[in-house]
């Protein structure tokens, strides 16, 4: 094994996995874990897949939601390897990782080619001059198409190198799910290629050779343990970091376009490096090495860790900004405070607080009640509502909004470049659909499996809700994508419709006897013995209006018997919606209530009279 103390930053490689969502990174780092001879042959996570997602989302959802940090040892090399996500939601976590790394392992599906996540990521890692390795993953696919996809990542390179350095890459080809991969299609039975090109591809880490100034090393990701608190994870750019050293904790602020560096006094109290899943102690880290630190508790993401007479700060991370925003604050439904063990507005506060500190993406201000809570898209804040639910929290939630921007005077809208996928039979339901909400069609090309591949621009403010309405038309077979594409000069030209929303007048329990007279009136959205209250969304409703039924209703019990009244109740089962499609359900007057055991759809305004009294005004 190798020992830290005989490492040096010629010695260590710092590569980041990119790609498009589901083409193979975390499969991929994986086999690199296993291969390097991280675990014992004994250890359960040799038989385990998808090691690097730990949270329990990722596993359900089947994506990759945080970026996660490890290292394995390869012929003297320490490799240092950053998993990112590949869902532009998440492209925060790879905007604030890429910042430690020296070069990145680009991985493209033989079949789908370059997708948008991957024009998106590579356009990132090209602008940081990050030495780019590309692997053409999953080549045993029936549909692989690997001449096509490599003409398609030079194209791709053509188009965003900045340098022509950069069309200067190695492509290799692999099976991660096999741990194979080769120079050519004829794979090698292992990875070592892979390995060998990371070694030898990617450069050693780019260190500021000025010791004498200090060391200095930017925090780009942070992690928590209820036996050491608060780890400030980065890489050293210069000097080296010693147990037990007191440091200054440089935060860089900007007031009125003037950058503004305040410093905190700390003390080093232990210092990690990874070693697979593992951190190791260690009495001091060198630069060029990605390091994990305790005791500097004031350090947040975008703060430099220094030393020296004169500490410097780096150069803050700069992020995309937010393009949606919803409002999130406490409970105010009659059930309140009946299912969720955290429920006062303060409580909420501060968890949104905690997630400003490792979500860097995420915005918040004071919003009434509660709080307007800005990210990058539906996805990116329905994960942060639902993981506030399964640990505890009971809330309440608006319809997601456009986040605007004034340009030159002008208000504008985000705008974002949308692909879809679908089979040939669906390609009128999805032209339909894209006509309602206004899309401007860029390409439409047939694949090599038959399906149609469409290259849509469309505004933000249309992409609310047409993931689930898509899902719907195509019979759950649609690929769709999309990443930001600027800002155009907003036109409202989308105005979301839906029919009108069967609402309870009645607060109580909901009876099979009720529903089986409602379900003649549209969808229903709750089963019989739901508790319910007045003002609350129970369905969807055939008619565009809304309608106010009561779901209590019992039947009434006499001694008169009627085979038609005796026969048994035939209910049509209720659709259970799940957190992403309450949000899109909602109208500008609607909330939805989310606790940890249950979704509820409801009316801002509870009252029947005083509702109806204030559409009149509106």
């Amino acid at each position: 094994m190798v020992k830290y103390t005989d490492m040096n930053q010629n010695k260590i490689r710092n590569v980041a996995i990119i790609a498009h969502v589901d083409h193979g990174k975390t499969t991929l780092v994986d086999a690199l874990l296993k291969q390097s001879h991280t675990f014992r042959d004994n250890q359960a996570e040799m038989s385990q897949t998808l090691i690097m997602d730990s949270m329990d989302q990722e596993h359900e959802r089947g994506i990759t939601i945080t970026a996660k940090q490890t290292a394995v040892f390869y012929d003297g090399y320490k490799i240092n390897i950053i998993d990112t996500p590949g869902h532009a939601d998440f492209s925060g976590e790879v905007e604030r990782t890429l910042n430690m790394a020296d070069g990145v392992i680009l991985i493209v599906d033989a079949q789908e080619g370059p997708m948008p996540q991957t024009k998106f990521v590579l356009q990132k890692a090209l602008g940081l001059h990050l030495k780019p390795v590309v692997v053409i993953n999953k080549i045993d696919k029936p549909a692989a198409r690997i001449s096509e996809v490599e003409s398609e990542i030079a194209d791709l390179f053509l188009e965003l190198a900045s340098d022509e350095s950069q069309l200067n890459y190695p492509i290799y080809y692999a099976i991660a799910r096999d741990g194979k991969a080769g120079k050519t299609t004829n794979l090698d039975s292992d990875l070592h290629v892979i390995f060998d090109s990371i070694v030898n591809d990617i450069p050693a880490p780019k260190i500021d050779e000025n010791e004498g100034k200090g060391a200095q090393l930017l925090v780009a990701a942070l992690a928590a343990d209820n036996y050491l608190g608060k780890y400030a994870i980065g890489k050293i750019v210069r000097g080296k970091l010693k147990h037990g050293e007191t440091v200054k904790v440089l935060k860089t602020e900007f007031e009125n376009g003037e950058p503004k560096t305040s410093s905190k006094q700390a003390k080093i109290e232990k210092i990690f490096t990874y070693r697979g899943l593992s951190k190791e102690e260690a009495d001091e880290a060198f630069a060029g090495d990605i390091v994990a630190l305790t005791g500097v508790s004031d350090a947040n993401i975008g703060d430099t860790i220094a030393t020296g007479e004169n500490p410097e700060a780096l150069p803050t991370i700069e992020l995309e900004p937010p393009t949606l925003s919803i409002y999130i604050g406490p409970n105010t439904s009659p059930l309140k405070g009946k299912e969720g063990e955290f429920t006062t507005s303060r409580q909420i506060a501060e968890r949104l607080q905690k997630e400003l500190e490792t979500n860097i993406a995420l915005k918040i201000k004071p919003d009434g009640l509660g709080y307007k809570v800005s990210g990058r898209g539906e996805l990116h804040l329905s994960v942060l509502i639902e993981t506030m639910r399964r640990e505890g929290y009971e809330l309440e939630a608006g319809r997601p909004e456009v986040v605007y921007k004034e340009i030159d005077g002008v208000k504008c809208e985000p705008v974002e470049e949308l692909t879809i996928e679908v089979d040939s039979e669906y390609v009128g339901a999805v032209s339909q659909e894209m006509g309602i909400r206004k899309a401007d069609m860029r390409s439409q090309e047939l694949t090599s499996t038959g399906s149609t591949r469409f290259t849509y621009e469309i505004t933000t403010a249309a992409l609310i809700g047409l993931r689930n309405n898509l899902l719907t038309a195509t019979k759950g077979t649609v690929i769709m994508s999309s990443i930001p594409k600027g800002y155009k000069p907003a036109d409202s030209k989308y105005k979301p419709e839906r029919n009108g929303a069967l609402i309870s007048f009645e607060t109580g329990v909901s009876t099979a006897y009720a529903l089986d007279a409602a379900q003649a009136r549209g969808i229903l959205y709750i089963p019989p013995q739901a508790a319910v209250y007045q003002g609350m969304i129970v369905g969807l409703s055939n008619k565009k209006d809304d309608i106010d039924i009561n779901v209590c209703r019992e039947k009434q019990l006499t001694n008169m018997r009627t085979h038609a009244s005796d026969g048994a109740i035939q209910l049509t089962p209720y659709t259970q919606l799940s957190l992403e499609q309450c949000l899109d359900f909602l109208l500008d007057d609607e909330l939805l209530e989310v606790t940890p055991k249950n979704l509820r759809l409801r009316k801002r305004q509870l009252d029947p009279i005083k509702r109806k009294r204030e559409n009149r005004e509106q």
